[in-house]
């Protein structure tokens, strides 16, 4: 079945660094540009001397941040990150606070508050762009990965720079998103997707409704039991730091068009078309055609750049600015996730309560 795929079991551009800068001596002079097509990847800082990842992003964290803000996602070399403790003391000394996910598409493990393994997905498959629960009222506004083995080859967490996204899309389409929204549908089933624990952290029906009914999602319980959820969001939003219009969305890559065509048609056998564990839609309602979702993902690619993980290595992101991919890899691969300082990004970004 194809639960094993999805399901885990128990056992403009930014401008680079201002010239007057000085790198301190804790790191070397960071390179790239994560917002060019033209680099090799993100914007990358040598650390030096972390004998302790913790301390050392503490001491450096303002301008950690204030890089991430401005370029939007940035690498770490050398922080000699190993363990699930390590990157949970990194995000406890770059974000405020840790943010739970909820409504999760696919399963983790849970490390610590806020940190997470990678969604299982199969290695074979790329991940497409995406912001982390884009479609959520509340989601993540940092992003932390870290990489704690590397696969053999492939697995590159790859960004992309959602305003340069959005300013690439065909003029049409973009403005027809930014009018209408985009709708998700999802239907949660018991042999692939998230499990209702998974996604809402209960099974209980009347906490789940209580949390639709709070995260202005619209459900129904099926004959069988199971769940369909349908929830209405912008496609478009203004960054609350920079004000640049961000291109904040998963209408491509939730859509049943970005899946491998033999997935796709075993899953309409099995559930239909209306079954689908995620799809998504126009703001009225219409069906997103094949070809605007090429399109969308013509445009991230235009914009995607990556780099090769190395062992303890840690990307920052600026999850509203950024799009994130996770590509086909082979060997095993850990790099985890961590979440932090939840906004609100269809209200001008405020900070989550």
């Amino acid at each position: 079945m194809l639960s094993a795929l999805f399901r885990k079991h128990a056992a403009p551009a930014a401008p680079d660094a201002p010239a007057a800068w000085a790198a301190p001596d804790a790191w070397a002079a960071p390179t790239g540009n994560p917002a060019s097509p033209d680099t090799d990847g993100p914007l990358v800082i040598e650390a030096r001397g972390a004998p302790d990842p913790a301390t050392w992003v503490a001491e450096h964290r303002d301008t950690l941040l204030d890089f991430a803000t401005e370029h939007g996602a940035l690498t770490v070399h050398g922080l000699g990150l190993r363990t699930p403790a390590d990157v949970e003391a990194v995000l406890h000394g770059l974000a405020d606070r840790p943010a739970t996910e909820r409504e999760a598409f696919a399963a983790r493990d849970v490390h610590a508050e806020g940190v997470y393994s990678s969604s299982v997905w199969p290695p074979n498959q790329p991940m497409c762009m995406h912001h982390e629960l884009s479609y959520a009222t509340r989601c993540p506004g940092l992003l932390l990965f870290a990489c704690l083995r590397p696969p053999t080859a492939g697995g590159a967490t790859a960004v992309a720079d959602s305003a340069a996204v959005l300013r690439s899309l065909p003029a049409e389409l973009a403005e027809r998103f930014e009018r209408e929204g985009w709708l998700l549908t999802r239907s949660y089933h018991d042999e692939i997707g998230a499990t209702l624990i998974q996604s809402f952290g209960t099974e209980d029906r009347g906490a789940v409704e209580a949390y639709c009914r709070a995260g202005a999602i619209d459900w129904s319980w099926q004959p069988d039991g199971s769940l369909r959820t349908r929830q209405h969001r912008p496609a478009v939003v203004r960054h609350s730091a920079s004000g640049l219009r961000c291109w904040f969305n998963q209408i491509a890559f939730l859509n049943e068009w970005t899946m491998a065509p033999e997935v796709r048609e075993f899953l309409v056998e099995e559930y239909g078309a209306d079954g689908l564990p995620f799809n998504t839609r126009y703001g009225n309602g219409d069906p997103v055609p094949r070809d605007a979702v090429e399109q969308i993902n013509k445009a991230y690619e235009a914009h995607t750049v990556r780099r090769p993980w190395s062992a303890g290595d840690l990307m920052v992101v600026d999850n509203i600015r950024t799009a994130h991919s996770r590509e086909a890899y082979e060997g095993p691969r850990e790099v985890l996730v961590a979440m932090g300082d939840p906004v609100r990004p269809h209200f001008a970004g405020r900070a989550a309560t």
